[in-house]
């Protein structure tokens, strides 16, 4: 069932001001993974919506079952953006997401429709909403150079290096994480200054318009969801999928096999100790962990209204008033 019959534009309230580039209002709805966005979103929008993934494995083509993409009749019913758009051996950082879904929210706007982001990824939330942290330009050419630096001496001297300038950043970063330690590294010799220097607004931005809507449910109970939905993926080949890419070259270090569902095989397969019930012991107990994470961050974010996912009507009732404040 559609939310409403969109109308053709946005109230005059919520009108784009192409003079002070505001831009137009959106819907965000997060939560913790298997929390039941994916089914929310079904029963609140038909053709009156379309959805902006916030989910940083999502991006990536091939990785469908443990980055638990909607199925294809889901993206049919309703337009996905941000969703199989990369390679997973290319990165993806959340600059790249903030300028992205901010083309998105203009271009859904344009064709009448409501632009709603949706999504785990806590980063990608608290940076559109509060703007990215001010980094000037980096010269061409500086993050090839660091690349070469980090085939020649590998990762661990290149973190050792950020250590030196930027302790804040390396202290928070594993020293296998290629690509945000060239990336923070690349800040520091093209500003002059550490990554950890350039903050994030104190306050959200003001040019957009938006409404947050939280899912939660008891944590016992989403604990089990979590733990139902990892069998799931077995049961849908999950380890089939992991053992098709890495035949097509996939390797631990590649930005797209660092996330949960992914990572927890490489040891499997390199150790030949584990078994298949303990990587998926694994990444159950990785997907709690990061639910709990993911709960204490969007937590802090100022202005959340929460529900629980079986609350349809009362989340309804919040976004019509939404989008027809000042009709």
């Amino acid at each position: 069932m559609s939310l409403l019959p969109w109308k053709k534009s946005f109230p005059k309230k919520f009108s784009t001001n192409t003079r002070n580039k505001t831009l137009p209002p959106v819907v965000c709805l997060f939560g913790p993974t298997a929390v039941g966005k994916t089914d929310l979103l079904e029963e609140l929008f038909g053709d009156s919506a379309e959805i902006i993934s916030a989910d940083s494995m999502q991006v990536y083509r091939l990785l469908d079952i443990g980055s638990a993409k909607p199925d294809p009749p889901s993206l049919k019913r309703i337009p996905h953006h941000l969703i199989d758009i990369l390679d997973y051996t290319e990165q993806f950082n959340t600059g790249d997401f903030v300028r992205l879904a901010e083309e998105c929210i203009r271009g859904i706007h344009n064709r009448g429709k409501l632009p709603v982001l949706s999504g785990g990824t806590a980063f990608y939330f608290k940076n559109l909403l509060f703007g990215l942290p001010p980094i000037p330009p980096i010269p061409a050419g500086l993050r090839e150079t660091l690349n070469d630096e980090l085939s020649e001496k590998g990762p661990q001297a290149l973190h050792m290096q950020l250590a030196l300038v930027d302790p804040e950043t390396a202290e928070r970063l594993n020293p296998a994480d290629r690509s945000r330690i060239v990336r923070a590294l690349e800040v520091f010799r093209g500003t002059g200054q550490a990554l950890s220097t350039y903050k994030t607004a104190s306050k959200p931005r003001n040019d957009l318009p938006c409404l947050l809507l939280g899912l939660e449910r008891p944590r016992a109970e989403l604990y089990e969801r979590i733990n139902e939905r990892v069998e799931i993926m077995f049961q849908q080949g999950l380890y089939e999928e992991v053992k098709n890419l890495i035949t097509r070259g996939a390797c631990e270090d590649d930005p797209g096999m660092k996330g949960i569902g992914y990572s927890e095989f490489f040891p499997f397969l390199r150790e030949g100790c584990l078994t298949l019930g303990d990587v998926k012991a694994r990444i159950q107990k990785d997907s709690r962990r990061y639910a709990k994470r993911q709960m204490t961050f969007f937590s802090s974010l100022p202005g959340v209204q929460w529900f629980h996912p079986d609350q349809t009507e009362d989340v309804r009732k919040v976004i019509e008033v939404f989008t027809t404040a000042g009709s």
